[in-house]
């Protein structure tokens, strides 16, 4: 039904806009109509001749309605000159803009015709020159006249907004009539000519809560209070209508999203007027309980809340957070809890708003509290020592069994269960102590001593005894307490020098003490002199009782001659309770001295000698000494290293042989070559006596000479070289042995097989066939040949 009204209307617009063309062209025609080039007379209302003006060749301007549809072509205008007679002699030519594509002219009549539709929104004038010329010579007969031709408007464009879709916010619980946002639509049609682009606004959707204003296209709030959490996003639908809105008008529309951003106008509240939470008391402070979360349906910052504890038993035991992410807070512990002595405690936590809107502060308060209750739940804990460390003592050198100390725990669970206690031996690796595992005393299994161990730092371990799994330590200190077991000694091995020549009274040397007993039993040293000596005619003692003491010549005239070593007793007693002493040794040198006292010799003999020998003798003769020395040492070092006999054996023993054997054997490593067991004396007592080897020294290196090349295939010189290589290395076992016999044996009953004694007896036995053995056996042959031949010999 929209689409035929427009039909309709714009066919009513077309004829209206021929009904005016016709009437221009009309009017044009009259007023473009030259008349004759020779005037005439007008007579005025007074009888006064007029003369009119003669108008020239001049055309302003034509007028052409768009978007003319009709079947023939649209008649713009007619171009005529006062010289046309017309007799077809003139012709006339139509330039310029769109001249003879949209508009040709009839030369002959000079009306001009629009070929095509024209928009005026596409182009909304024409400029184009007239001429008029002579048809057969082309000479002109007018000189050239500018015209423009204008295109007619007609409202053929609907208004169009410069954006499809509008998004806009406005806060929530805004006033009525506040601006929200302006949207703007333009019309292509001319504003200058009618109400085409006259537009006017309205609202087709987003009735009641939007407004849009006629004339601006500004939109505004319609509803008070509109509340975000009801409906947070509203859809606005606007037309924009030519016109001036009335009927026939075009329109246009445009979307608008409108969205209602959000203030603090809802306090937080909480879901609930009570949590329960639980807690095992062996948890650690930092430790999680539980959380609780106030909602408020406010968004951004206005719906940050703040969570505290305003109240309740458990304040001292238990701190709330803000977690800003899930808005919720945090119970934690906050100290160590206890089932045995409180079970449950109570919070009141209060959820407060962090930003507050002072336009909304009537909606308050902007905060909401809430019962937290916490139940502790019992753990299994470990035994607990009433003490965190302890500290004993014990005195050194106490008897095994001594008692130290005691220590005690406690299952602190409502079961109560027994306790057994050990030593940590890691920490007592000598064994000093022992505990009693059901009481805890702890005593001594050995004498301490202070002076090599003052404390002993040991841990004790409480376990309870039906769970295993459940234990707990204790650091135990133990000091050991001094007792004067120590006698005070000299501080160092001293030595004192005296001179020949001392003064009476002279001090010559200064003692001082040292004791590993502690202080209250060590220092506050008395020196003394022991009561058999203390009347000692060489020297004396002085204690100067700063823990030191002097000691004195007595008289004059010390002589190395008669006595060059003192040994000077001091007894040495400390302040312990009760006090010990012991008696030390003085090493008393007596040396010569120059006049101001400078030490020059302490050598009773170097002072005899010297009397007759100078310092240089002396010297040649401590050569001589030393010289002596080094020889005797040389010796014996050479005497020492002179190696021992092949075989050790008893020099009554007389009746071994050596033997020697072509055979090399297997070496020192051959002990299966030769069992010289069987020739023992069975009879003898003196055992079994070993074969020694005698091992070389030195290495062989073989000369670089006799080994053949590489690549030699003579495998003759090959073997030969080797056996030379081993003739030649005393390196190569077998070593050279010595073999030890000795027991001839007892005899056999056959009698000796010897023939030594053959050529002196009387024997009929005949060895000529020796003759024929060969030249191996010549020797033997002559020996023991015929008797002819002894008897022609002798």
């Amino acid at each position: 039904p929209k689409m035929k009204e427009d039909n309709c209307l714009h066919a009513a617009l077309i004829c209206l806009g021929m009904l005016y063309y016709s009437h221009v062209v009309t009017t044009e025609k009259l007023n473009h109509t030259r008349p004759s080039l020779h005037g005439h007379h007008e007579k005025g209302k007074e009888g006064q001749v007029l003369h009119r003006s003669k108008r020239g060749w001049v055309w302003n301007q034509f007028f052409v309605i768009e978007e003319y549809t009709g079947p023939d072509p649209v008649l713009v205008g007619r171009l005529h000159s006062d010289i046309d007679s017309g007799d077809g002699n003139i012709k006339y030519i139509l330039s310029g803009e769109g001249a003879g594509i949209i508009f040709v002219i009839d030369d002959k009549s000079g009306n001009i015709h629009a070929t095509k539709t024209l928009d005026r929104e596409e182009r909304a004038q024409y400029t184009l020159t007239a001429q008029a010329v002579d048809r057969n010579t082309n000479r002109p007969l007018e000189p050239p006249s500018e015209f423009i031709v204008k295109v007619q408007d007609i409202n053929d464009n609907p208004p169009e907004f410069l954006h499809e879709n509008y998004h806009a916010n406005v806060p929530e619980r805004s006033n009525v009539g506040t601006s929200v946002i302006q949207v703007t639509a333009s019309d292509a049609d001319d504003p200058t000519y009618g109400n085409s682009a006259k537009l006017v606004y309205s609202i087709l959707e987003g009735q009641p809560y939007f407004s849009v204003e006629a004339q601006t296209g500004i939109i505004r709030t319609a509803l008070p209070n509109m509340d975000r959490e009801a409906k947070e996003e509203y859809h606005v639908v606007i037309q924009a209508k030519d016109m001036g809105g009335h009927m026939g008008g075009l329109s246009g529309t445009t979307k608008v999203t409108i969205t209602l951003t959000d203030v603090n106008d809802n306090p937080p509240k909480f879901p609930q007027s009570v949590y329960q939470m639980s807690v095992s008391e062996a948890a650690v402070p930092g430790e999680e309980v539980g959380r609780v979360k106030a909602k408020d349906p406010d968004i951004g910052e206005n719906g940050l809340v703040a969570y505290s504890i305003i109240d309740g038993d458990g304040m001292d035991m238990f701190e709330i957070s803000t977690d800003y992410e899930t808005q919720e807070g945090v119970v934690k512990l906050k100290k160590l809890l206890d089932f045995e002595t409180k079970k449950s405690y109570s919070l009141k936590v209060e959820a407060a708003n962090v930003h507050i809107d002072p336009k909304f502060i009537s909606n308050g308060p902007f905060k909401d509290t809430v019962t937290v209750k916490i139940s502790v739940e019992d753990a299994d804990e470990p035994p607990v020592f009433l003490k965190p460390s302890y500290i004993f003592e014990v005195q050194e050198n106490a008897a095994s069994g001594t008692v130290v100390g005691k220590v005690h725990a406690k299952d602190p669970d409502a079961a109560n269960s027994a306790i057994r206690y050990s030593i940590d031996r890691h920490t007592d690796l000598e064994r000093y102590f022992i505990i009693n595992a059901e009481d805890g005393n702890i005593k001594t299994i050995k004498a301490l001593d202070r002076e090599e161990i003052a404390w002993h730092n040991i841990s004790v371990f409480a376990v309870e005894v039906h769970k295993q799994h459940q234990e707990a330590k204790v650091p135990v200190a133990i000091k050991v307490v001094d007792v004067n077991d120590n006698a005070p000694k000299f501080a160092a091995a001293y030595e004192a020098f005296v001179c020949e020549n001392a003064r009476s009274n002279q001090q010559f040397i200064t003692i001082s003490a040292d004791d590993k007993d502690d202080s209250a039993n060590g220092p506050r040293f008395i020196f003394s002199l022991p009561p058999e000596i203390i009347h000692n005619p060489n020297f004396t003692l002085r204690d100067n009782r700063d823990n030191t003491a002097s000691v004195l010549v007595r008289r004059e005239g010390f002589s190395r001659q008669k006595q060059d070593l003192y040994l000077l007793p001091i007894v040495i007693s400390d302040g312990g309770v009760p006090p010990m002493s012991s008696t030390n040794t003085l090493t008393i040198r007596v040396c010569g001295c120059d006049s101001n006292g400078s030490l020059l010799s302490c050598n009773a003999e170097a002072y005899i000698l010297n009397a007759g020998l100078s310092t240089g003798a002396l010297i040649a003769i401590l050569a001589c000494i030393v010289i002596l020395l080094v020889i005797v040492v040389l010796f014996v070092t050479l005497k020492r290293q002179k190696k021992e006999p092949l075989i050790v054996f008893e020099e009554e023993d007389v009746r071994e042989n050596i033997i020697t054997y072509d055979d090399e054997g297997g070496g020192e490593e051959d002990t299966e070559a030769f069992d010289i067991a069987t020739l023992q004396n069975p009879d003898g007592i003196n055992g079994f006596i070993p074969r020694k080897d005698i091992k070389p020294e030195y290495q062989y290196m073989p000369r670089p000479g006799l080994r053949p090349a590489p690549n030699s295939v003579d495998v003759d010189d090959f073997i030969n070289t080797r056996i030379q290589e081993a003739d030649n290395d005393p390196t190569a076992p077998p070593y050279d042995s010595i073999q030890i016999y000795g027991y001839e044996g007892r005899g056999s009953v056959a009698g000796s097989l010897s023939s030594l004694e053959s050529a002196t007896t009387d024997s009929d036995l005949d060895y000529d066939y020796l003759q024929n053995w060969g030249p191996r056996f010549k020797k033997l042959a002559d020996l023991y040949g015929s008797k002819d031949t002894f008897d022609d010999d002798s």
